[in-house]
């Protein structure tokens, strides 16, 4: 005998094959971002990586919407926040604003790397170009590179300058401006570059040579002398402040870069419209003048460029890392 026809069971029968076939068409036809983002800086509050990324984010926020949270994670010259980012889910949700250190510097630093920089991430954009000022305490008796040189080789082994950490952009560039005069300075790692101006301003180390976002301010104040910048030409912000290579160092270039990237595996469309609109931002003449103001420069550009620029990168600084003048933590 033939069981009484269950218009129940086949409804949910029916329904159960209709989710099931509908779920990869929805979930593609789901808007791109439909909830916050998460946007990981690898470095405490204060320092130019974090003051650019909520710069990028308060623009995305605008745009779309959609809350970009601001997540701080130091820890490992970035290795830590880079790290949970390449192991997060690539749907772009979790991005990083990462920066010559995390994405070019550690991949020599570090021989037990958790991540590999080119392989692990999908490039996105490339945010900005940020010259390192060296500024030095104002009770330090110098007013120019040269009197830095002078001093410093006159106190060999006395003064003392600080990082956001061993490996860190500040680091290197430091490291590399001793190699270039052959100065003896002392290295004061901290967790941060917010915590290394502190001290500065505090006198409890002599310069620093960091990213112009961290430090203009102070140099305004006049809390901060300001003695060259790391970049070919002379900031916009501070047309006064010869280069390195205008105070006697030819060729001399030590400039920080940032951008954003994502898991690698996010789909093309993602990185693409996340690209666009964070160039959109890049281009606004008001994102312009907030990012000069600053001492960055705007560099908007295809997830393309921004891959090769890392890859370029790591080649670049792979030998100065390697004669043994920077170590990690």
């Amino acid at each position: 005998m033939t069981k009484p026809f269950s218009v129940t069971a086949v409804l949910s029968a029916s329904l159960f094959v209709a989710m099931v076939s509908m779920t990869p068409t929805a979930m593609a036809q789901t808007p791109y971002p439909s909830k916050p983002i998460r946007l990981i800086v690898p470095f405490t509050p204060g320092g130019s990586t974090d003051i650019l990324a909520r710069s990028i984010g308060q623009e995305l926020t605008k745009a779309w919407g959609q809350s970009v949270i601001i997540d701080n994670v130091p820890g490992a010259g970035g290795s830590i926040g880079a790290d949970k980012v390449a192991k997060a889910p690539a749907d772009g949700y979790t991005l990083l604003m990462g920066h010559i250190g995390t994405l070019a510097v550690n991949p020599s630093l570090y021989p037990k790397l958790p991540y590999n920089p080119v392989k692990d991430f999908a490039p996105v954009a490339w945010v900005a170009r940020v010259p390192n000022i060296l500024v030095v305490n104002s009770a330090v008796p110098v007013k120019s590179v040269q009197d830095l040189v002078a001093y410093a080789k006159s106190k060999p082994g006395q003064l003392s300058y600080g990082s956001g950490g061993n490996g860190s952009a500040a680091n290197l560039a430091t490291e590399y401006f001793k190699m270039q005069t052959g100065t003896a300075i002392v290295h004061i790692p901290y967790r941060g570059t917010a915590p290394a101006v502190t001290d500065l301003i505090g006198g409890q180390i002599q310069l620093v040579f960091t990213g112009a976002p961290a430090v203009l301010g102070h140099i305004k104040s006049g809390q901060l002398h300001a003695l060259a910048v790391s970049s070919p030409k002379r900031l916009d912000a501070m047309p006064d402040l010869p280069t390195v290579a205008e105070s006697g160092y030819k060729n001399f270039e030590a400039d920080q870069w940032y951008g954003v990237v994502a898991p690698a595996g996010t789909p093309k469309d993602i990185v693409q419209k996340l690209n666009a609109q964070i160039n959109v931002a890049l281009n606004s003449p008001e994102l312009k003048k907030r990012l000069s103001a600053e001492g960055a420069i705007a560099t908007p550009e295809s997830p393309e460029a921004f891959g090769k620029l890392i890859a370029h990168e790591i080649a670049r600084w792979q030998p100065v890392i390697s004669s043994g003048r920077v170590k990690a933590d």
